[in-house]
């Protein structure tokens, strides 16, 4: 079965979506949770 180049810029767009969706929720993730994880960082730092 041959591809032809349609297809395979098809499967690259597919890839790159993909690769955005985990960007995005990666982002997210840190934006919600950044704050509580410094906090955690912080107190320890100021207890070792």
């Amino acid at each position: 079965m041959k591809y032809f180049s349609n297809e395979k810029a098809q499967g690259l767009l597919e890839y790159a979506l993909i690769l955005m969706l985990v960007v995005m929720v990666v982002m997210i993730m840190l934006i919600i949770l950044g704050p509580a994880v410094g906090n955690m960082y912080s107190n320890i730092i100021v207890n070792f």
